[in-house]
């Protein structure tokens, strides 16, 4: 069974729902966890310069005892590399990156049994619809959860943005909206994750 451990991002504003979230991602995987970070929805010009960054802030104050091991994906690799992980964790970014690289891969069998962790954007792409910030309207995802996401949630995301700040009620209602109106809608605050299973 492949754990599914979905995050509304803005995880460096809420430093407690973070080690939260990184503790659930590498719970009962023993001393050594093996976790594989992948920056698929980040620029590639962005990628070797935010996986030091990202290594080093992703699992803080592990449980005494425990020492994760990580690697860095690449697509040219990473059916191997997802055979030799516990737990892979695609961090936030671009929609529509995130989609493009996933659709490379036989997803969700290639990650089958493993942990995967996600974060915004990653997210979204694992639901069958989601609302994103970026673009403000309803978007298909890939699919692989029987449910709805919005990410950021009532946060301040896109304050500044020049179409002023997001309208969170009309985003859930445009996102019951569309597509299949039997889905479960996660609509979760910054740093809260679910947990689903199948």
């Amino acid at each position: 069974m492949t754990k599914y451990v979905l995050n509304s991002g803005g995880l460096s504003n809420n430093p407690k729902r973070a080690k939260e979230f990184f503790d659930e991602l590498i719970v009962g995987l023993g001393d050594k966890p093996k976790v594989l970070l992948c920056l698929f929805a980040k620029p590639r010009e962005d990628w070797d310069d935010k996986f030091k960054e990202y290594k080093d802030g992703i699992i803080t104050n592990p449980p005494s005892g425990v020492v994760p091991k990580y690697r860095w994906a690449h697509p040219e690799t990473f059916k191997k590399q997802l055979k030799w992980c516990d737990v892979v964790y695609f961090w936030g970014g671009d929609d529509h990156l995130i989609k493009y690289w996933l659709n490379q891969f036989e997803v969700p069998n290639i990650w089958k049994d493993k942990v995967v962790g996600t974060n915004s954007s990653s997210s979204n792409a694992m639901s069958t619809q989601f609302w994103t910030c970026d673009w403000r309207k309803p978007f298909q995802g890939l699919g692989i959860l029987p449910v709805k996401f919005i990410a950021h949630y009532n946060s301040s995301y896109g304050s500044e943005d020049l179409r002023g700040p997001i309208d969170w009620s009309k985003a859930r209602k445009e996102l019951e909206e569309y597509g299949d109106k039997s889905l479960p809608i996660y609509a979760l605050e910054e740093g809260e994750y679910v947990v689903i299973e199948q």
